[in-house]
């Protein structure tokens, strides 16, 4: 993942909610402000937004349009375009606390320095021990503040590094949980970003037994797919893009090749084996797409629970018209029909545990989610550094 955005599959979800408020910039201005021009850093919403024809030009546009068979997430720089696509649910990260402290005084930048003054994290015997402890305080004050702005769900995530030892991303999980509640934001309101190592899905099956939300990232494969839906977890995100890309690049990923050898693209051959295991079989989790790069990727999931698209080509569907003489049909792929019909192999009905899970992992799943993995890690060490430097704050 680079670190130039956040990817706005974590910025989930506001189930069967549809914000129509308009609030103009001018009033949002401490979210407006993380765009820098000067910067690498550009800070990313996602948003539900209700899209509707030009009112003269008859019949709908093709978003309002695909808007009736999923949940279409804008993926949206604030500053360019919060009042297009005003977000309704945010996303607290490692990025975007060093969006934050890159630039002038926020309520956000207050945020973080108040992490940086708590007298708890103060009180911890070593260095390391304050560090996270300071940024697990600056990551849920921002959180808390991005909650009073959006009516949807802050998702915060987990620190990538940890990705590895389920009792960690637990015990992680449940910290922030408790510091979230200390502040007033129920668990209700809140999702937690984990990658899908076979530990990260376990942590997903034990946290979601105990009501808490999970949002499973960087899912490459089938296994990932299958075993974070058998745990529970309430979101599960595919990049069709980062697949497709990786098979021009790459051989030697069974899962791929079976694709290609039937003529269809890796990336959206994995969606459509994902949510129809999801919904033939009665899974609780909503199934999110994201790494979007055409309005024909779009077309192509129409059904799936949420999908994540870019504002280029959300503005090509906003600005095409669908007449209403019904000259442009839209073909869902995904529904229930297309589930019940879906024929799965005995290998990808079993119980998966670690050692299926494990075997089951092509090459690009095992490249592609450590890619992620590393990227998270960076930001987090790189948050770390700077709270070195500017520790303690002015006035402190």
């Amino acid at each position: 993942m680079s670190t130039t955005s956040l990817s706005s599959s974590f910025t989930l979800l506001q189930d069967n909610t549809r914000s129509r408020t308009r609030l103009p910039v001018r009033s949002l201005a401490p979210i407006t402000v993380f765009t820098s021009r000067r910067s690498c850093m550009r800070i990313k919403a996602s948003s539900f937004t209700d899209f509707t024809a030009n009112p003269n030009t008859g019949g709908r546009t093709e978003l309002d349009a695909l808007s009736h068979y999923s949940e279409v997430v804008p993926d949206t720089v604030v500053f360019d375009d919060f009042e297009r696509f005003p977000p309704t649910a945010a996303t607290v990260s490692p990025a975007l606390l060093l969006g934050i402290c890159s630039l002038p005084d926020t309520t956000f930048k207050g945020a973080v320095d108040t992490a940086l003054a708590d007298k708890e994290c103060y009180g911890l015997e070593t260095p390391d021990a304050r560090m996270t402890c300071f940024v697990n305080k600056a990551l849920v004050n921002v959180g808390g503040e991005l909650s009073k702005l959006v009516p949807g769900r802050v998702s915060t995530e987990v620190d990538a590094r940890l990705a590895y030892d389920t009792h960690a991303i637990v015990g992680k999980v449940e910290n922030l949980l408790r510091l979230y509640n200390s502040i007033d934001v129920p668990a209700e309101r809140l999702l937690f970003k984990i990658p899908s190592t076979w530990q990260g899905i376990e942590a997903a099956r034990l946290l979601e037994s105990e009501g808490i939300q999970t949002h499973m990232t960087f899912v490459y494969s089938f296994s990932q797919a299958a075993a974070a839906a058998q745990a529970g977890a309430s979101v599960i995100q595919i990049f069709v893009g980062r697949l497709r890309d990786w098979s021009r690049n790459h051989s030697g990923d069974p899962e791929i090749e079976a694709a290609l050898k039937r003529g269809e693209d890796p990336g959206l051959a994995l969606v459509t084996k994902a949510y129809n295991y999801i919904h033939k079989y009665g899974h609780k989790s909503k199934l999110m797409v994201a790494s979007i790069r055409n309005k024909q990727d779009v077309f192509n999931v129409l059904g799936v629970d949420y999908i994540i698209t870019p504002l280029k080509i959300l503005q090509a569907l906003k600005e095409s018209v669908t007449p209403d003489d019904d000259k442009y049909t839209f073909v869902r792929k995904l529904s229930s029909e297309s589930a019940a019909a879906y024929n799965f192999t005995e290998e990808e009905l079993v119980k998966w545990d670690q050692r299926s899970f494990a075997s089951a992992m092509g090459p690009a799943a095992l490249e592609l989610l450590a890619t992620g993995m590393d990227g998270y890690s960076n930001q987090t060490k790189r948050v770390e550094e700077l709270f070195g430097k500017i520790w303690p704050p002015p006035n402190v």
